[in-house]
């Protein structure tokens, strides 16, 4: 199961976006306390659209409590990371999480530290420092999903019809 976890995320639509491509993608999404707004915030609900009350997430209080909860191979999107999303492959793995920090501050320090073989940079341009947070997650979302074939995920329209095009 591939898991995106948000360590202290602070703007409620960039959440509300996540919350959506979770619900996309088939994936699970967890939340680690601070959070910058409340889950009831209208601006979440709003980027979430209509689809809020289908989002499978988790809240945790803190990272040691989400550790305890969660077992399988963690990978931190970080600015300081060496490694591209492409250099690991996550066919036929298990319990993955991609931990995503705060918008301010990402991951602390000393986490990453702990886990350095396991940071990941999304490449970009010396001219910012990072993308947008929710642009992340897609991109490794995609990327990840995109190694396993796009699996259990519909490759045609589901509302409209896979013929919507031709008549």
């Amino acid at each position: 199961m591939i898991n995106i976890v948000l360590f202290q995320p602070e703007i409620p639509q960039n959440t509300g976006n996540i919350m959506r491509t979770c619900l996309g993608t088939g994936v699970k999404l967890h939340l680690i306390k601070p959070l910058g707004f409340s889950l009831d915030d209208k601006y979440l609900k709003r980027s979430g659209l209509d689809y809020f009350g289908k989002i499978d997430y988790e809240l945790y209080d803190n990272y040691d409590e989400f550790c305890f909860k969660n077992k399988g191979i963690f990978y931190f999107i970080t600015r300081y990371g060496k490694k591209p999303p492409i250099s690991f492959s996550y066919i036929g793995k298990e319990n993955i999480y991609f931990i995503f920090g705060s918008e301010s501050s990402g991951v602390p320090k000393s986490i990453l530290q702990k886990n350095i073989n396991n940071c990941i940079r999304i490449p970009m341009t010396t001219k910012i420092r990072t993308l947008n947070l929710s642009n992340c997650v897609s991109i490794i979302i995609y990327e990840v999903l995109r190694q396993k074939n796009y699996k259990d995920l519909s490759l045609v329209e589901p509302f409209k019809g896979s013929d919507y095009l031709e008549n």
